[in-house]
């Protein structure tokens, strides 16, 4: 938690979270953030998004995070449990997500290390990710002690068409 946010974990998203977690999403992709989604970004592409992602939620296959200030949800990110049988040390981290009225506040850092703690209680001890290359996202990790494992070309398409590389990241958690 920082001063002007707070960050919890959702158990379950209903109709008002998934309305907010949209709008972050939205405003994230006409941003031109690529993270899965295509101009024109629709309310119902998202709320499509997140519907399932609520399904998963309660499943057990994932945490989800959100951060809120006064005016609502802000930010969220996702740790996504390892399926595997031979990968139970290990969690993805995925749709880390700020609307663009909360970036550059910190709020990128403490949605990771929300994530990295949710992992460690959950006995993770391995973490993964991707993000586009020579984003402020791929800046955030790798100032956050995660390790650049390598660049995989033309990987996924900005929202707009044009493509673009994606960089592989791990961190080990330690106590």
């Amino acid at each position: 938690m920082t001063d002007k946010f707070r960050i919890r974990r959702l158990d379950k998203l209903d109709p008002p979270e998934i309305a907010a977690l949209g709008d972050v999403l939205i405003d994230c992709v006409e941003g031109g953030a690529s993270v899965s989604f295509m101009w024109p970004m629709t309310r119902e592409k998202a709320d499509t998004f997140w519907r399932g992602v609520a399904e998963s939620v309660a499943r057990g296959e994932r945490a989800v995070l959100i951060a809120e200030d006064s005016e609502g949800i802000v930010g969220t990110v996702q740790v996504i449990w390892a399926a595997p049988e031979n990968q139970p040390h290990r969690a993805d981290v995925a749709k880390m997500l700020v609307h663009r009225r909360a970036r550059r506040q910190g709020l990128g850092d403490a949605l990771l290390a929300a994530a990295e703690t949710e992992a460690r209680t959950a006995g993770k001890t391995f973490l993964v990710l991707d993000t586009v290359t020579g984003s402020d996202a791929d800046r955030l990790y790798a100032r956050g002690g995660w390790h650049r494992v390598g660049e995989i070309p033309n990987y996924a398409l900005m929202p707009g068409g044009a493509p673009c590389p994606t960089t592989v990241f791990y961190k080990a958690l330690r106590d």
